[in-house]
């Protein structure tokens, strides 16, 4: 079938000044047409971008472009950082699972889409292949659609299929997708709490995991269990070796049995490959696969997530140093909870003990302006290179001693004069 393939340049130019246009994210930023839209910086004032986490180049944030955007995350990523912690940026709080619904409330109506697609099939239908996510939403919500066919896209099962004739304008491109891979980074503090994460994980669990060295070494720690299933907001590399070991089968997940089920995945070329035309993986819209009435449904859900800080009650910060935005709520909670109310299940929050620069991650407050993206009430189990607290159900003081237990030892003195300045002693019990 012939389409009516036009050239970026042409098709940006449906963008008009004022206009609030969605970005298509993770690995499936659309390059092509971002490089294209910048560069009628000259033309337009004040567009408001709307997005996810967006990987590679980001030209819309930089010099001279930027005077004409506003960049306005749902998740603050590397390349829209320093944009969106100045005055041509903002950031705003919001569930994964709750993104879809500012699109089709019409909370923050989309004026334009700009989405990343796999070619058409003999039928006409394009595939958002590794991002469903939030842009499935975008897309039926907005007044004007425009696609980057990419080749090098992977056509993805599930949820994520649009008909080429609900774009406006379609162009075609040939971006390699962007590529992370952190198995190289995992050392032997990972390598510990990913131990520390396994020897909490039965066989026939469900497991959710981010990405990240801590995440690859939870998953290379797993490959002796058996019959695991994944039912994740997004997965990485680390789920190929996992596969490959036969100790992932999905065979006793309730929801989509046999299928690894996500609404995204951001990984090397092999595992683009590996999603290519594989109907093992199952692709879906973050409302609903980080619902926790469908989170929950499953048997020994596993939610490892992680965390830039946490304070001695179980406070947890993950999506801001103090005041600046570095990443976002994102779909950390939905599983947390998710986990805690599925039967068997688990709710981890997985971190080194201390920063790079030997700064402790467990501390007596959070900093100043600090986000609390986990309360406290739905902490359970917390893991560190040194062991894991067990916190659910104990009370403030308690919690602090167990903390102080997982601490890096240099700063354990410290957490504990705050225990005794805090609660009036370090002894365990209250009574």
């Amino acid at each position: 079938m012939n389409y009516p393939y036009t050239t970026p340049e042409e098709a940006v130019k449906v963008v008009k000044s004022h206009d609030r246009i969605f970005v298509h994210g993770s690995a499936a930023t659309p390059a092509t047409l971002l490089k294209a839209l910048a560069k009628r910086h000259k033309e337009l004032s004040d567009v408001e971008v709307v997005s996810i986490t967006t990987l590679g180049e980001m030209p819309l944030t930089e010099a001279p472009y930027n005077e004409s955007f506003f960049i306005n995350s749902l998740f603050v990523s590397a390349n829209v950082r320093t944009a969106v912690n100045s005055s041509r940026g903002g950031y705003v709080p919001i569930f994964l699972s709750e993104i879809g619904i500012l699109f089709r409330r019409n909370i923050l109506p989309i004026d334009v889409a700009i989405v990343n697609v796999s070619p058409p099939d003999a039928h006409g239908y394009c595939s958002l292949g590794v991002s469903v996510d939030v842009a499935k939403p975008a897309l039926e919500v907005s007044k004007v659609a425009i696609a980057q066919i990419n080749k090098n896209m992977p056509r993805s099962h599930g949820d994520g299929l649009v008909h080429i004739s609900s774009f406006e304008h379609i162009i075609e491109a040939n971006d390699p997708l962007p590529e992370v891979d952190y198995g190289a980074k995992i050392g032997e503090k990972e390598k510990n709490i990913g131990h520390f994460c396994a020897d909490l994980i039965e066989d026939g669990s469900t497991l959710q995991m981010g990405i990240g060295a801590i995440p690859d070494a939870v998953l290379d720690a797993l490959h002796q269990h058996k019959d695991l299933g994944i039912h994740t907001e997004m997965f990485s590399n680390g789920v190929l070796g996992l596969m490959k070991s036969g100790a992932l089968t999905n065979k006793f997940k309730a929801k989509h049995p046999g299928k690894i089920v996500s609404s995204f995945a951001v990984g090397n070329r092999k595992l683009y490959d590996f999603i290519d035309d594989n109907p093992v993986v199952s692709f879906h819209e973050a409302a609903y696969v980080n619902d926790t009435a469908v989170i929950r449904r499953n048997p020994k859900v596993i939610s490892i997530n992680s965390c830039i800080e946490m304070d001695l009650t179980g406070q947890v910060c993950a999506d801001s140093i103090g005041s600046y935005h570095f990443s976002g709520v994102g779909g950390q909670m939905d599983f947390m909870r998710g986990a805690a109310l599925a039967e068997g299940g688990k709710p981890i929050m997985a971190m080194t003990s201390k920063t790079n620069k030997g700064v402790s991650k467990i501390v007596p407050f959070l900093k100043e302006g600090a986000g609390v993206v986990t309360t406290r009430a739905h902490m359970h189990y917390v893991v560190t290179e040194y062991g894991t607290a067990y916190l659910y159900g104990k009370n403030l003081r308690q919690r602090a001693l167990e903390l102080m237990k997982i601490a890096a030892p240099e700063h354990r003195d410290m957490l504990e004069e705050s225990i005794i300045k805090r609660f009036g002693s370090n002894s365990y019990r209250t009574s």
